[in-house]
């Protein structure tokens, strides 16, 4: 059985939705969205492919030039409700 709390729709935070469009998604689906941005937008850091830089979009969502890879989940935690 699927896990009901990774299947629930939440909606995106205004800050969010400018990335990932302002549709109801579930968590993963929120996940696999910012990876396909961060992807087409060419924003993993070249000597370490862990860390995401941030551009112009993602900055006020991350509060700062770059993060890891790691922190995606509390951001999008504080992101989606």
């Amino acid at each position: 059985m699927a896990n009901a709390a990774l299947s629930q729709k939440l909606t995106p935070s205004s800050t969010l939705a400018k990335i990932i469009g302002s549709s109801t998604v579930t968590r993963g689906e929120a996940v696999k969205k910012l990876w396909d941005y961060f992807k087409k937008n060419d924003l993993q850091d070249k000597k370490n492919k862990r860390n995401i830089n941030a551009d112009a979009a993602l900055l006020p969502l991350f509060g700062k030039k770059q993060i890891t890879m790691f922190e995606v989940g509390g951001i999008l935690a504080k992101n989606l409700k």
